[in-house]
């Protein structure tokens, strides 16, 4: 049956719900397709599951550490399959609210798995449905190397998050985010975990100074980080898994994490039939997120740059004004903030310092404010650093902080950044005390000339 729309969605994660939903809300008959769960991988194997996770780490965590602050309280171990029930039910509840808010915007599921053809339409099964426009929303999948043959030793972000005990030992073999936020949760779990980096540190997309942080809160958890180091290969044994580096290193794990990177799901779909081009996989598209054919989008993973949701979700909803002619404001990646959930918390806005300065030279000021010196961060007991970096008489460039519940504080770098605002802008404005976010102000009042706790 051939069924004619206004738009067509092929994807259900972050990113094409949000177009879905803007679409719809702004008077388009929508269809979204989705061969699994709406939601996408966000929603059932990445930011909801693992931060529900990264929660009841964080717990066992406080409760080990209950007498430092008077409590009275015994840690007794982690019960897995109750972790588990805890992390479907929220996933659960999540599911069923996003399915009712597309239901109630009059929104068609399509439950199946679509392609583009080359004639513009998009069929699934028996069906056919056209559109005047199609958003390329598929998403992304997790990486493997070369030669590694996933199986319940050798696994995936995907499996990590269901294995029916914690590993005694885990190898993580990578150290971007999803590696960091596993080796957390692990190590909060009872684990010893080590990570394995090619690079020379820890999340190395984010600043030097906030990525040594990191790696010093790593070393003080008992977490082992071996940067600058390549991967040669595992062997199964017969209770676990041997990793091999190439300077000879061998490490004996009960799992061998393999977290490097994802890649994007535009395979076996048509699109370069249809005259979408890819490059390595990815969609390419204009600053406007038109594909090389005329009224088709793409947004979130299949776009190269971050893969984040909060930024597929910014894209949807973009695409969805732009088709409606409304001309949105273009969000660069440069002004989309990054967190990094584990703990302690990495989160981050704009330019490093090092970027900064390839850019503008020597006119770079920047500003640190350790959180040892903030009363809130010394209240629920954590270390950390507050980074800001500015032009020299010039507007703040960039925002990066490391420290539990950092997370919280990136809006206001993202917005300081977005506006361009100069630190004397910010300086005569109050932090509420006490906070963490006093930490940000401090950095702004060290950039501003008028430091007032800064040594």
């Amino acid at each position: 049956m051939l069924v004619d729309t206004d738009l067509v969605v092929l994807g259900g994660g972050s990113g094409g719900y949000a177009a879905a939903l803007r679409a719809a809300e702004l008077g388009s008959r929508v269809v979204l397709i989705e061969k699994d769960k709406v939601g996408g991988t966000c929603l059932h194997r990445g930011c909801i599951p693992t931060k529900a996770l990264l929660h009841s780490a964080e717990v066992a965590d406080n409760v080990r550490d209950s007498g430092a602050v008077g409590v009275s309280a015994s840690f007794e171990g982690i019960d897995i399959a109750a972790v588990h029930a805890y992390r479907d039910g929220i996933v659960t509840k999540k599911h069923r609210g996003l399915e009712g808010l597309l239901a109630a915007r009059k929104i068609e599921i399509v439950r199946g798995a679509g392609r583009l053809d080359a004639d513009g339409t998009v069929p699934v099964g028996d069906d056919v449905y056209r559109a005047r426009n199609v958003v390329i929303a598929t998403g992304s999948y997790s990486r493997v190397l070369p030669g590694l043959t996933l199986d319940d030793r050798i696994v995936t972000s995907d499996q990590a998050l269901s294995l029916p005990e914690v590993p005694r030992r885990a190898v993580i073999l990578g150290g971007g985010v999803i590696g960091v936020e596993f080796a957390s949760i692990w190590r909060s779990f009872g684990a010893e975990v080590t990570i394995v980096e090619a690079l020379d540190r820890l999340v190395p997309a984010e600043d030097a100074a906030i990525s040594k942080a990191l790696e010093r809160a790593f070393r003080k958890r008992g977490i082992v980080s071996r940067t600058d180091v390549r991967f040669a290969g595992a062997t199964r044994t017969a209770d676990g898994v041997t990793v091999g580096l190439e300077d000879g290193t061998a490490l004996e794990a009960d799992v061998l994490l393999v977290a490097v990177g994802r890649g994007p799901a535009t395979a076996d779909l048509g699109f370069e039939a249809a005259g979408v081009e890819l490059d390595r996989g990815f969609v390419r598209v204009d600053e406007r997120l038109r594909t090389t054919r005329e009224n088709v989008w793409a947004v979130g993973d299949v776009v190269p740059g971050l893969q984040l949701a909060h930024r597929s979700f910014q894209q949807g909803i973009f695409v969805a004004e732009e088709i409606a002619g409304l001309h949105p404001t273009i969000v660069p990646d440069a002004l989309v903030p990054k967190v990094t959930y584990s703990s302690p918390e990495v989160a981050s806005v704009g330019l490093t310092e090092a970027q900064a300065r390839a850019e503008h030279g020597e006119a770079v000021a920047v500003a640190e404010y350790n959180l040892a010196g903030n009363g809130k961060s010394e209240i629920i007991g954590t270390a950390g650093l507050v980074k800001v970096v500015r032009r020299v008489d010039g507007p703040i460039l960039g925002v990066h902080l490391v420290g539990d519940r950092v997370g919280e504080l990136i809006t206001e770098g993202q917005l300081a950044v977005g506006w361009e605002a100069h630190p004397e802008d910010i300086a005569p404005f109050i932090h509420a005390h006490p906070t963490q976010s006093e930490a940000l102000g401090e950095a702004f009042l060290a950039l501003a000339g008028k430091p007032l706790h800064a040594l």
